[in-house]
């Protein structure tokens, strides 16, 4: 066989896009190694280290809700043929196509100040954007169980919720578990509805800009470092844990 020619050039292809996440993520913690006074300064600014556990807090808590509500909808997403399940499928969707900030006007204007300037706030905003990423992965996951497999179970005696909990669920976990991981990492990077509804208490995303705004970049950078290296060991330790497991 001669050399594979279409896929080295596909390969170049995609490239550019691996190119072209990786090049910011390099240069900014580059630069920001020549000037590490900066950060440190940054680790010991209290007002830094309470939004770092502001976003994790938040963002942890809007997965564990998204996982609580989403796989049960992503299974019977998987499971059922009823009428308007397209529609369903497509408000699933919506958050996705809605600009953020937008999405903060509308749960305001939902909520009023019920929601405003608190942890509610920020986990409901951030709980609309992401929560998507659950239940898609749910369906797709629950879809890749054959169905057989329950009704063997079944078969055997097993209730259905029994079948569910000792078959469908353990055999979906891989993907119920990357749907997790992309919710919490959506959440933890949304800033635009937080910004409309909850500017306090103060979450990493939104000081980066408050900082930004009122002294420059300079003053932005380690934070932005910082919730960089932050979510970056986060998101690979729970891929790296997602990938021990799927073998």
């Amino acid at each position: 066989m001669g050399r594979d020619y279409t896929t080295a050039f596909f390969a170049l292809l995609g490239s550019f896009l691996v190119l072209y996440i990786v090049l910011p993520i390099f240069v900014i913690f580059l630069k920001q190694a020549f000037d590490m006074e900066m950060v440190f300064k940054t680790l010991h600014d209290p007002l830094v280290l309470e939004s770092l556990r502001n976003s994790l807090f938040t963002s942890t808590a809007t997965m564990v809700i998204s996982l609580f509500f989403g796989v049960p909808l992503g299974y019977v997403l998987a499971r059922m043929d009823f009428m308007g399940k397209s529609a369903v499928q497509a408000v699933v969707d919506v958050p996705i196509v809605i600009p953020h900030s937008v999405v903060g006007i509308m749960l305001l204007v939902t909520f009023s100040n019920r929601i405003l300037d608190s942890y509610v706030g920020i986990i409901m905003a951030m709980l609309f954007v992401s929560a998507p990423f659950t239940i898609n992965a749910a369906r797709d996951g629950f879809l890749s169980v054959d169905e057989k497999l329950e009704y063997v179970a079944r078969t055997l005696g097993a209730s259905k919720l029994r079948a569910f909990f000792t078959v469908s669920l353990p055999l979906a976990l891989p993907s119920i578990f990357s749907g997790a991981i992309m919710t919490w990492a959506r959440a933890i990077s949304e800033v635009g509805a937080i910004l409309i509804i909850a500017y306090y208490p103060k979450t990493a995303q939104v000081l980066v800009m408050e900082y930004f705004n009122n002294y420059g970049l300079r003053a932005s950078r380690p934070i932005s470092v910082i919730l960089i290296g932050m979510s970056l060991t986060i998101f690979v330790l729970l891929r790296w844990i997602i990938g021990r497991k799927g073998q």
